[in-house]
């Protein structure tokens, strides 16, 4: 009998959601079309037809964190650092773990676009770092005043070829990519000292990317305190990087065990996402996901979070149709405590 109960122990302390020796293992989503989509008119509702604003539905499913991007002059304001601040007081207000990601641009940046702000065109590189440790530090300042506590930072988001082309463009600018990654990570540093920044790549379950970022960022005396992945099954088919579902887990999980090995840094998948129009499928991935997460990899993957589950119509891999979750979010409930 107790070996039995020390086995039942076993099993508990690695279910996602429990905190382990490594820490809470973090359930979280990039809520950051909160503000935007209210002010569209867009309403949500929990799976009764209850309205619910954003982050409280996304606690009530079970998260324990969002992910929140910061643009640096996003035209209509959202994404701004003062929209970001409204979003992080609820997530505060909703006991709820915050992560910061900075885009350094004025929209979207991404493996096929990081364009530089309208503002920073004509800056050289020393003004360059200096624009971007400073953005970053009055952004995450502005939170801290408030009484925001941040628990990580993304220096750059899917910085999978470096960022703000062309200067720190990884494949032909690697030391400049890491000078600017490095004054990020001192802006974040001189504020949260405690925050981990995290380095954030797309395409999870193949290596070499992340080989060729991170080697060029230790050559060049960057530094990081964690891996950001992101793990999409349907985008990694699409890429012919995997063949199916399956695939990209095995794959991912491998890559995170050999990419511990060898930088000896944690890792976080920071974005996730599935096909809406297959919700059970979305569910059963998702669940085993979390679970290999969490159970397979030495304790060294501290989370999964899902990109804009809230998303409808023209992003496939959202988790709401009609404005209510689908079963894909199920995989977070059931995985909480």
């Amino acid at each position: 009998m107790r070996h039995l109960l020390s086995l039942l122990m076993v099993v508990w302390l690695c279910l996602p959601g429990y905190s382990q020796g490594t820490g809470t293992f973090w359930l979280g989503a990039d809520i950051s079309g909160t503000t935007e989509m209210e002010a569209r008119g867009v309403k949500l509702y929990n799976a009764r037809g209850e309205e619910r604003e954003n982050t409280v539905l996304m606690k009530e499913l079970g998260l324990n964190a969002v992910r929140l991007r910061v643009w640096v002059n996003p035209k209509a304001g959202f994404c701004s650092k003062e929209d970001v601040l409204v979003m992080a007081r609820r997530a505060k207000a909703q006991g709820m773990a915050v992560m910061i990601d900075f885009h350094y641009s004025d929209w979207w940046a991404d493996p096929a676009q990081q364009n530089i702000p309208e503002a920073w065109k004509d800056l050289n590189y020393k003004q360059m770092k200096k624009a971007l440790a400073q953005h970053t530090r009055e952004t995450i300042q502005l939170l801290k005043d408030n009484g925001i506590s941040v628990q990580w930072v993304q220096v750059g988001n899917e910085t999978t070829n470096g960022f703000l082309w062309e200067m720190g463009r990884a494949s032909t600018n690697m030391k400049q990519y890491a000078g600017l990654s490095q004054a990020g990570y001192k802006a974040v540093k001189k504020v949260f000292p405690q925050a981990k920044v995290i380095i954030h790549l797309d395409g999870g379950c193949d290596p070499k990317r992340y080989h060729f970022i991170f080697d060029g960022l230790r050559q060049y005396g960057a530094k990081w305190d964690m891996i950001g992945l992101s793990v999409y099954p349907y985008w990694d088919q699409k890429a012919n990087l995997t063949t199916s579902d399956d695939e990209t887990l095995e794959k991912c999980v491998a890559n995170i065990n050999a990419l511990y090995e060898r930088y000896q840094t944690p890792m976080i998948i920071v974005e996730t996402g599935y096909e809406v129009t297959r919700p059970e499928a979305g569910k059963a991935f998702m669940k085993q996901l979390i679970s290999a997460a969490a159970t397979q990899t030495g304790g060294h993957c501290h989370g999964v979070f899902y990109w804009a589950p809230e998303l409808e119509h023209h992003y496939p891999l959202g988790a709401f149709k009609d404005h209510r979750p689908t079963a894909i979010m199920e995989a977070f409930t059931e995985a909480r405590p």
